[in-house]
């Protein structure tokens, strides 16, 4: 791991959708929720080692039955982060993409829970994201299998 500071970190963008309340809450039996959760890191480099580290995290539950949406989170959540000069790209882009979204990712976690809460629903409470698991499956998948 290359030494890094995290100068700030932020919320760049935040989304909450509910398009079915309502009626969501008058009909109890259209059968389960399923949720749907998606998340992507994106590295903007600047001068004087210094990157902006966006952790993009989608959380969309619908019903089984109809597909039908009960919410919709999108947001992204950035740290500005300084990083000590490091000549091996392979640790700067494993400290990039794993280690500051493991540092990062508590906020996003604690965004969403409040937000289902303060929408009506349950509190939804995210399971905690192995970045280095989800690091070597992106690095798995962009390796050609012959290679």
């Amino acid at each position: 791991m290359a030494k890094f500071n995290i100068i700030s970190q932020f919320l760049k963008d935040i989304s909450f959708e509910s398009p079915n309340v309502p009626e969501l809450f008058f009909k109890q039996d259209d059968g389960q929720a399923k949720l749907e959760i998606g998340i992507d890191i994106q590295i903007k480099g600047a001068e004087n080692n210094l990157f902006m580290v966006d952790l993009i995290v989608k959380v969309h539950s619908k019903l089984d039955a109809n597909e039908k949406s009960i919410f919709l989170i999108e947001t992204t959540y950035s740290g500005l982060v300084q990083m000590e000069e490091e000549k091996n790209e392979e640790i700067k882009k494993r400290t990039l993409l794993i280690d500051v979204p493991t540092l990062l990712f508590p906020t996003v976690r604690a965004l969403v829970t409040r937000l289902t809460a303060e929408s009506g629903f349950p509190a939804f409470v995210m399971q905690p994201v192995d970045f280095e698991k989800l690091y070597t499956q992106k690095q798995a998948a962009s390796t050609p299998a012959n290679a």
